[in-house]
């Protein structure tokens, strides 16, 4: 599978010959600067929670795309609302089938509401499983043990998972999400777009690395085959 790093936690994945978008924020991260709007291809935009540093361009992008957006119920109400065209709901739990695949939502242990305060309903991961393989982006979460049940519905290739720390998990957490989902390819997100949230890059990959795991960070703009 290909995946490109947009930066934070804004990445894509092409699988069944779709691109797959998650969590776009880039006009609002200094850090992703050189990433142009106009240049990001997205078939379908997953969203995995209403904080603005997970779905500031959304609507940019899904009205450039014609994207199909997906994320919870309060999300599918809220873009509809913004004029979306195609958007789905998929809460934790349920699960939807696509023309690439087939996608489970799934818990995410943290908070979730739009700029202005209100409600944006739960935080979620998402379990894909394509032809081209399976993969779980865990969203911005903490350690939580329902991990362990999604290893009973797909065999993973890789996990997508944040590793911050203060807002999200952190490197320790995130080597033992690993563990719980029984994948040893880590791609790491939700991490130096502020000062809360900077890591030693060279120490995490050489903690995952004891581990038995190996961590991918690609640059912002990279894309990497895994």
């Amino acid at each position: 599978m290909k995946i490109t790093y947009y930066g934070h936690s804004c990445f894509s994945i092409v699988a069944g010959g779709k691109h797959i978008l998650f969590d776009p924020f880039i006009t609002g991260n200094e850090l992703a600067k050189n990433i142009k709007l106009e240049d990001i291809k997205a078939d379908y935009i997953f969203v995995s929670h209403g904080h603005f540093d997970h779905m500031q361009d959304v609507v940019a992008i899904a009205g450039r795309t014609g994207a199909m957006v997906v994320g919870s119920w309060e999300l599918y109400s809220y873009f509809s609302k913004q004029g979306v065209q195609q958007v789905q709901p998929l809460n934790p739990g349920g699960k939807a089938s696509f023309d690439f695949g087939t996608v489970k939502g799934v818990a995410a242990q943290h908070s979730s509401s739009f700029q202005d305060g209100s409600y944006a309903g739960v935080a979620s991961g998402f379990v894909f499983k394509t032809g081209d393989g399976s993969f779980y982006y865990s969203g911005d979460t903490a350690l939580t043990l329902d991990m362990t049940l999604i290893p009973k519905w797909t065999a993973l290739d890789l996990a997508v998972l944040p590793i911050g720390d203060r807002l999200t998990m952190g490197v320790e957490d995130a080597i033992e999400a690993a563990q719980f989902v029984k994948t040893s390819k880590v791609v790491g997100v939700h991490y130096d777009t502020w000062g809360l949230i900077q890591i030693d890059k060279p120490a995490a990959i050489q903690e995952f690395k004891k581990n038995g795991l190996t961590l991918y960070l690609p640059g912002i703009g990279e894309s990497i085959d895994i």
